[in-house]
């Protein structure tokens, strides 16, 4: 099943050209097959014929052994008439020779036709190399013919009532069953040639604009830029497609557009008010009370920012440039340097690819920051495996259950329940650099990190970007 698994083509051409190539091979096998059967009985009858014929004639023309027995009651001399029939003492079978039994019951019955009524009968089939009678005979035809020489003959004897001697007949098999395979066998290809040629040019048509469709899908999928879109070609369905994928497009499009004019004015409606408010709470006294207003309001605005981004990772504005991967992280990590935070920088391999270096740095500050939160402690590291850049961010926290590794990913979920000053947030933090991540065509993932007993020291966060 597996090595039919890969030679099976995985493109609608090359599956239906196979499906068809397939299916006329088993109709034109089937009509073969008939063909030659048919044929091939047709000629045996036609050989059976030929050799009741002189088998019959050789009896009505007193030519048997037993009409010209001697005085002495003996047989005479066989005639030297090798071209009609010859006489043996036995019969013409030889070991390894098969008796044809279809074929000497259509003998006898043809002989009762013509008033021969023989007491046994004989058929057989041999190579002309392994008969020398035949072979002489053969000798002497190829000088006065050029027609094709046979490979086989048939071999037909009787006995009649009274003779003990065989009446034999030897019939030459023409070569038109290797010319019924050789005929067969090109009308085959030429209708393999004919009909999967026509084929391939109407998949051609069909599957052309499937292929610009699968296209632009993708880029629509990665840029959802509506500019570009295809041409409603093709037959009547895949244009019909083409057109209603391109209505979708504009739908969507304008959905997108609608959403970011949207967040856009709640942004600036939420953060003119948080603003007001920050300056207000300075007229409060109380110095504890006002710097738990200020830390309300901050987490408040830093989690509409999460949701204002998360929001506008699928259309960014800003270009993709070739950036060093290795700089940009350690202008990072330097960033929580000079912040007196505990990250450390580890192994670095330089890697140079396109991307959108701003949401690249949100992305590793939102994993740094969870790093820190949870795991008191961060590690980064970037490294190139493969085809791919990866960059590891490692805490030495407590880990993640194992179960609830994947649910960490989705929006609004957090490792600690509870929303304090100390561990605010509102769980979008992980979602976002997953987003972020996707959008540059990479993965991010979350592993427990173990030592040797098996016990969890931290939890690892690793992101891949295709170089």
């Amino acid at each position: 099943m597996r090595i039919v698994s890969l030679l099976w083509p995985r493109s609608l051409r090359g599956q239906v050209l196979l499906a068809i190539a397939l299916a006329l091979f088993l109709a034109q096998g089937i009509g073969a097959l008939l063909i030659y059967r048919a044929q091939h009985e047709r000629l045996e009858g036609a050989l059976v014929h030929n050799a009741a014929y002189r088998l019959a004639s050789a009896v009505r023309d007193g030519d048997a052994p037993a009409a010209r027995a001697s005085d002495t009651g003996r047989p005479g001399p066989p005639p030297r008439r090798f071209g009609r029939v010859e006489y043996a003492d036995a019969t013409p079978q030889l070991a390894g020779d098969l008796r044809q039994a279809e074929d000497e019951s259509e003998l006898r019955e043809t002989l009762a036709e013509q008033d021969v009524a023989p007491t046994e009968v004989v058929i057989i089939r041999r190579s002309i190399a392994a008969d020398p009678l035949s072979r002489k005979r053969l000798a002497r035809r190829s000088m006065r013919h050029d027609d094709p020489l046979p490979d086989d003959v048939l071999i037909a004897a009787i006995r009649v009532q009274g003779s003990p001697q065989w009446l034999v007949a030897r019939v030459f098999v023409p070569p038109a069953e290797r010319l019924l395979l050789t005929t067969l066998l090109g009308q085959t290809l030429f209708i393999y040639a004919v009909l999967v040629s026509a084929m391939w040019l109407l998949l051609r048509r069909i599957t052309r604009p499937l292929a610009a469709l699968t296209a632009r899908l993708e880029r629509f999928a990665e840029t959802r830029d509506p500019d570009g879109q295809l041409l409603a070609e093709g037959p009547d369905d895949i244009a019909r497609l083409i057109a209603a994928h391109n209505a979708m497009e504009d739908r969507i499009a304008l959905l997108l557009d609608e959403k970011d004019v949207m967040l856009g004015a709640i942004g600036h409606d939420l953060k003119t008010p948080l603003a007001a408010l920050r300056v207000r709470i300075e007229s409060v006294d109380d110095e504890g009370e006002r710097a738990r207003m200020a830390a309300t309001i901050e987490d408040i605005t830093r989690t509409l920012d999460d949701i204002l981004s998360l929001a506008r990772v699928g259309r960014p504005s800003d270009p993709v440039e070739r950036t060093e991967l290795a700089a940009l992280v350690l202008s990072v990590v330097e960033e929580y340097e000079d912040m007196g935070q505990p990250v450390d920088l580890g192994e670095t391999t330089r890697v140079a690819l396109p991307l959108r270096p701003t949401w690249i740095r949100r992305a590793l500050r939102n994993l740094i920051g969870n790093a820190l939160r949870y795991g008191a402690r961060a590690t980064v590291s970037v490294t190139r495996e493969g085809g791919a850049a990866v960059i590891r961010i490692a805490d030495e926290g407590p880990g993640i259950p194992d179960d609830q590794i994947a649910r960490m990913l989705e929006p609004f979920t957090r490792g600690d329940p509870s929303r304090n000053s100390e561990t605010g947030g509102a769980g979008l933090g992980l979602t976002l650099a997953r987003a972020i991540a996707e959008q540059h065509g990479g993965t991010l993932t979350l592993a427990n990190r173990t030592d040797g007993a098996g016990r969890v020291t931290g939890l690892e966060a690793v992101l891949r970007l295709p170089v």
